[in-house]
């Protein structure tokens, strides 16, 4: 049996490495005659771009679809250990499908073990690199295209801006409200412009119209040009999304929970990439048992029949996740929810697949 196993293993890991390798070079390649013109106005040098972006590149997307991968590699693998009649011959032994199982199950554990720990902890130092040079070298300045933009700065305040200019640190018809225990107002500030001043890190407030509320009366003031430091910096107002794939996975918990504390509207796309980093390598669990149930029958049409069939369960697999994140972020289903519900319906699924397998 441990022959069997260490084939099997070794069937398995090869043929997800070499398919990881030959769809990565296919992928850079389109990238690169995508984005050549942009490269020769860019003034990043040749071994920038192969060293910051593109090493960084595949070692991204051959993390984030390796569920993917394992699923196609196993289906292509076993399906020709099928039409070899290998398969036969190993039930036939006295094997039985679950022990046939095992080894399958081996090897997608140790695949999903390095994709966890590069999911949660090591990605985030290359996604660094990687967007970084993106923003510097590809992409168009940020920009702030939101209206009306509320943030709790601190417990009881509240900053508002109606628009920002990202380029310039500018913001647009701003106040800032405080309010107290009983919810009553204390304070507010209104000016027609807010400008953060990166280098002294203040901002600079002309024209304020401030309102003083107590107890015994309203104070009004007005003065030409406030100084002030708010706990509030451009960044907070908006960012790049993608900026939660640079984050380890303690760090963009704590981001989470400051995102949730200012107000932001943007919360559920981080909460949906933090509990993505869980929920795509344990897939690989679910995908593999679809594709030996799958492809360990011998079929007429061979494995053609059944790559055609596992690129058509690829597809509704990747059409269900854009789905729920699409509520999620949109129709208020639960962030944790939409991320898990294709691998629970995939999961049922794959159950009733293994029961109906060759046995």
């Amino acid at each position: 049996m441990k022959k069997l196993d260490l084939y099997i293993i070794k069937k398995f890991l090869g043929t997800f490495f070499f398919m990881i390798a030959l769809i990565m070079a296919i992928a850079v390649v389109f990238d690169v005659s995508e984005k050549l013109d942009k490269f020769s106005r860019s003034d990043a040098t040749t071994w920038e771009i192969i060293l910051d972006y593109y090493v960084n590149f595949v070692f991204y997307f051959s993390n984030l679809f390796s569920s993917l991968f394992i699923f196609l590699s196993v289906l292509l693998f076993t399906s020709q250990m099928a039409q070899r009649s290998e398969v036969i011959a190993i039930l036939a032994s006295g094997i039985s499908f679950r022990r046939m199982l095992r080894p399958y199950m081996v090897a997608a554990t140790i695949l999903v073990v390095i994709s966890l720990y590069f999911t949660h902890y090591q990605l985030s130092i290359s996604n660094t690199t990687r967007i970084n040079f993106e923003n510097q070298h590809l992409k168009k300045q940020f920009s702030i295209d939101e209206r009306n933009l509320l943030r709790q700065i601190e417990p009881g305040t509240i900053a508002y801006f109606q628009s920002f200019n990202a380029q310039n640190n500018v913001g647009y018809k701003f106040s800032i409200e405080k309010w107290n225990e009983q919810g009553h107002l204390t304070y507010k500030m209104m000016a027609e412009r807010a400008r953060y001043d990166s280098m002294m890190g203040y901002w600079q407030i002309d024209n304020p119209f401030e309102r003083f509320i107590t107890d015994s009366g309203e104070v009004i003031k007005r003065t030409r040009r406030i100084d002030t430091l708010l706990n509030m910096a451009p960044s907070d107002l908006g960012q790049r999304l993608n900026i939660a794939s640079t984050m380890g996975y303690k760090e963009l918990n704590n981001f989470i929970k400051f995102e949730k504390l200012k107000g932001s509207d943007k919360t559920t796309f981080f909460e949906i990439e933090l509990h993505q980093r869980t929920s795509f390598p344990f897939a690989a669990y679910i995908l593999t048992i679809i594709a030996v149930s799958v492809a360990s029958r011998r079929v007429r049409g061979g494995i053609g029949i059944h790559l055609a069939l596992g690129v058509l369960i690829a597809l509704i697999y990747i059409f269900a996740m854009k789905i729920t994140t699409v509520a999620a972020t949109n129709a208020g289903l639960d962030p944790l929810l939409a991320v898990w519900l294709p691998n629970i319906v995939f999961g049922s699924v794959a159950i009733w697949l293994y029961t109906k397998a060759q046995k």
